[in-house]
């Protein structure tokens, strides 16, 4: 995979992550937006702007796995239930793990866990490598909206200031799929 794809658009997103604003950016499937999961500030102005509660709880996306586990309890996990994540990864398959008890409500929503992904997306790859750590990601549309696939979508739906990533997503028609990482069990096709 080739590094520093867009170095200056990739410091500019990492600017507007640190500021503690949201930021449109292509994924596998279509354009998501995200912020920084540690700033209860950057999450809160996400939810407001998708008018999203906050008990639903939030999808954290990573280069990596090891960006992940600060927020997950994966020492519950079996040999056989971590091959089965491992075997997915990186790839667009959101798995909902177990949450470490000093992971913010404002991620978790109404729950003890916490959906996560390592994406195979290599301009988000190049973003969370960047920063540092995983972004929030839900999907670039406002409520009642479909989905943006298009950065001229993200405009379209929220303004034409609303800082964009700009970049093509992976080309997939549908979200990605969400299983419980314990059980294995779909949430959501694929």
């Amino acid at each position: 995979m080739k590094n520093n794809l867009h170095p200056k658009a990739i410091a500019e997103a990492v600017a507007i992550l640190k500021n503690q604003l949201v930021l449109a950016y292509p994924t596998e499937a279509v354009f998501g937006v995200g912020c920084d999961p540690d700033s209860e500030t950057a999450v809160n102005r996400l939810l407001e702007l998708k008018q999203r509660p906050v008990e639903k709880g939030l999808i954290l996306i990573a280069a990596n796995f090891e960006q992940l586990t600060p927020y997950i309890n994966d020492g519950v996990l079996t040999p056989a239930q971590r091959e089965a994540i491992f075997a997915r990864w990186p790839g667009p398959v959101t798995f909902v793990f177990p949450a470490k008890a000093t992971t913010p409500r404002w991620l978790t929503g109404r729950f003890d866990s916490l959906a996560v992904r390592v994406t195979d997306h290599p301009l988000v790859v190049e973003l969370c490598q960047a920063y540092g750590k995983p972004l929030v990601s839900t999907s670039a549309n406002l409520t009642t909206l479909p989905p943006c696939r298009t950065a001229d979508e993200v405009r379209a739906q929220f303004g034409d200031d609303f800082p964009i990533l700009e970049g093509a997503t992976g080309g997939r028609q549908n979200p990605s799929e969400i299983r419980d990482a314990l059980t294995g069990e779909q949430f959501r096709q694929g």
